[in-house]
């Protein structure tokens, strides 16, 4: 994560995507130009690293221009479009093509529609790095398109914060603010569930419990959920690719949540990045993995009175109880190593009334930087 001013941003794309995308859109113009001598347009400021980067890697002969012109203010668009700089040189029936770093509204494409209706070029195409298609309000065709985004501010490769962030070579998104997301564990028999209901109304959270998720996806026969099913009938664990699919569904309904708790996820190391590359991609971070804490005696105890009226037999049979709190420890061990090394593993005490451990969790809750 890093500061520009008096915002944060997290990581987004990586320079060695964007160089594998500059290199696409290099050759799709190549072919759609063939033998003939493009002029290339760049559009100031945003677009000066993608103009040089795309004629670095574009196949045969060019020309370079630049148009300057401005529409943001900080993190938002004037709406207005003010062109700083004009062309200088005559591209009456020259193919041209406009590179722009982002389109986003579409305010500043149209200003450059109307400005090269007037040069009368014999072909004319826009090309966009970046491309917001839930922010995009006009009709204007965009010939290349590197990255289709969300609607969230982005900086690094050219693009700026306020004058800061375009020399980053990777690109960044804003950070989401006051979101707190937890992963939440505890041994069976430990009252996660309970906590887990106790704590998203305190909190405002959403719970994402991944039993939920599974039962809801294939139930409704949503097209993961019939892709996990087939793998379960196989006998076949489900990828994880297929669930962390799913979790990002369960958290692209909620785009106004304060924060999630994640529940039966992550399982593995490997999820464990998954997850953290999930939230980095929605501008935010996983804040810390709560584990309740509670002694083996304490636990078999409770599951075997629990067990008398639950109806499930791995409630009644003491071996069996002692079989889930051992596999327990041993997924819990590898991701308190993950999570210690990034300075977010909080135990809490899991014995005492329901309301003494809720206030323990919450302590822990809000002891959490959230920047």
């Amino acid at each position: 994560m890093i500061q520009l001013h008096d915002k944060y941003f997290t990581p987004y794309i990586k320079a060695e995507e964007i160089e594998r995308c500059i290199k696409k859109i290099a050759a799709d113009i190549k072919a759609d130009c063939g033998d003939e001598v493009p002029i290339f347009v760049g559009v100031l400021n945003g677009a000066f690293r993608f103009v040089a980067d795309l004629v670095k890697h574009y196949d045969g002969d060019c020309e370079v221009q630049f148009i300057k012109m401005k529409s943001y203010d900080g993190l938002t668009s004037r709406g207005t479009v003010l062109s700083q700089l004009g062309l200088s040189q005559n591209l009456r029936d020259r193919r041209v093509v406009v590179l722009e770093d982002i389109v986003d509204t579409g305010n500043t494409l149209t200003e450059i529609y109307k400005l090269f209706e007037k040069e009368k070029p014999s072909e004319f195409a826009i090309a966009s790095l970046f491309f917001k298609p839930t922010a995009y309000t006009k009709k204007h065709t965009i010939h290349y398109i590197g990255f289709e985004i969300p609607d969230r501010f982005i900086v690094g490769y050219g693009l700026d914060y306020d004058g800061l962030g375009r020399n980053l070579s990777d690109v960044y998104q804003l950070k989401a603010t006051n979101m707190t997301n937890l992963v939440l564990f505890g041994p069976p028999g430990a009252g996660k569930g309970t906590q887990a209901d106790v704590l998203k109304e305190k909190y405002n959270l959403v719970h994402i419990s991944t039993g939920d998720v599974f039962r809801y996806n294939i139930k409704n026969a949503t097209d993961l959920g019939t892709l996990a099913k087939s793998y379960m009938d196989k006998g076949h664990l489900v990828p994880d690719e297929v669930t962390i699919k799913m979790l990002n569904a369960e958290v692209d309904k909620n785009p106004q949540a304060n924060g999630f708790i994640f529940d039966g996820f992550p399982r593995t190391e490997a999820q464990a990045a998954s997850l953290d590359l999930l939230m980095q991609e929605k501008g935010s971070q996983v804040n810390a993995m709560i584990a309740l804490e509670v002694d083996d005696e304490i636990l078999v105890g409770r599951l075997m009175e629990r067990g008398k009226t639950s109806g499930r037999p791995d409630d009644a049979n003491e071996d069996v109880i002692r079989g889930r709190i051992s596999v327990y420890y041993e997924q819990t061990a590898i991701l308190k190593n993950y999570y210690q090394k990034q300075d977010k593993f909080i135990g809490v005490d899991g014995v005492g009334s329901i309301e003494e451990i809720t206030d323990r969790l919450s302590e822990a809750i809000d002891s959490l930087q959230v920047a």
